[in-house]
């Protein structure tokens, strides 16, 4: 019996040599600074397909993102704040001129409160009798007020009117997400701020992720953290709402870290809302690194980063490299992965290839000898 066995033996590394194309489990490539595939990549506003750089995870490293986070000011500059409300398309306006009831109730017919006023027009004009059609898209109520009684002095002597908004509708933004009544609010003589808009939508939700709130403004969007402005009085982030601005409080459920590899648990990390992840605490979470079955030279961190994506690497085969592991900071969405040693891989191929009951009986033909 053993005879035939090993009269098969000498096939047994034809057919493993054959297998290690077909090794299981994932794996980067070494020695490389790119990454083995091409990936999605925004370049010079289009979507192109190239290798991601692999960058070593040094002190140096550490400095220069620390450095330029603190100098880099993601938010919207507003150089020209709407303090006073500007009136707009379908806004509805009060005119009263005092001494000239026919100009303010003609007909002398009651109008219902709701239907009161004069809209103004999708081309940002409105009518009022003896002036015509007067511009008022862009301008203040006081502005308004101007022209108005620069027109009627033509007609009568010494004019006096007040002009007010009945009804804001020109001006909207939206509140979206986990915040308890989202939808669409009006602007109106109040510039509308960040806390108000959050307000109005009845606050934040327990899922809200405060620290990532996006605004979308003119195509670009914005990073606001909310909660600094909360607990922080982080004045800066309470920016005014322009007319089509969306405001998006994520769910902070989708703030993850995966780990993956060849560490203690595979799993995915919940942080968000102002929680701070390292790579040393996100291997720590894990269980730890499998220094029997890793390469701890292989440690990478991969980032997605809005189609621009990044692979960090760290070498901790000296176990002082933890110190830069927790000085390294993750993000929403990074996948932490643990490379794989090469005996581990050989034996997975190994249980994979051969059946267990003949590698029982070849460990007992060796251990007698035959």
């Amino acid at each position: 019996m053993f005879r035939s066995l090993f009269r098969s033996i000498p096939l047994i590394p034809v057919v493993l040599l054959q297998a290690c194309s077909l090794t299981p489990g994932m794996e980067m490539e070494t020695n490389s600074p790119l990454s083995h595939i091409e990936v999605p990549t925004m370049k010079d506003g289009k979507l192109v397909k190239e290798k991601a750089k692999i960058i070593p995870i040094t002190a140096d490293l550490i400095i220069e993102r620390a450095n330029a986070k603190q100098e880099v000011n993601n938010l919207p500059m507003d150089t020209n704040p709407m303090t006073a409300y500007k009136i707009g398309p379908h806004d509805r306006l009060q005119i009263t001129v005092w001494d000239h009831p026919e100009l303010n109730d003609p007909g002398s017919e009651k109008i219902d409160p709701t239907l009161a006023g004069k809209t103004v027009q999708d081309d940002g004009t409105l009518y009022y009798p003896y002036v015509g059609n007067i511009p008022v898209a862009g301008k203040t109520v006081a502005e308004v007020r101007e022209l108005l009684t620069e027109g009627l002095s033509k007609y009568f002597k010494k004019v006096k009117l007040d002009v007010r908004v009945l009804s804001f509708q020109s001006h909207r933004a939206a509140v979206v997400g986990q915040v308890k009544t989202p939808g669409v609010q009006s602007m109106n003589e109040t510039p509308l701020t960040i806390a108000e808009a959050i307000s109005r939508a009845g606050g934040v939700t327990e899922e809200a992720d405060s620290s990532n709130v996006t605004l979308a403004r003119d195509g670009k969007l914005y990073k606001i953290d909310v909660l600094k402005l909360y607990e922080k009085g982080g004045a800066d982030q309470n920016l005014l709402l322009r007319d089509g601005d969306v405001l998006n409080i994520p769910d902070r459920r989708d703030s993850k870290v995966f780990v993956m590899g060849e560490v203690g648990r595979q799993q995915a990390l919940q942080i968000g809302n102002g929680q701070r992840m390292t790579l040393a605490q996100a291997l720590a979470e894990a269980y730890g690194v499998d220094f029997n079955s890793s390469r701890p030279e292989e440690i990478y961190v991969i980032r997605t980063g809005e189609l621009k994506p990044e692979i960090f690497q760290l070498n901790a085969e000296s176990p002082d490299a933890l110190i830069l592991a927790d000085q390294f900071p993750l993000q929403a969405h990074d996948t932490v992965f643990v490379g794989t040693a090469g005996v581990t891989q050989w034996s997975r191929v190994l249980n994979q290839i051969l059946p267990s009951s003949f590698t029982s009986v070849m460990s007992r033909a060796a251990f007698m000898g035959m």
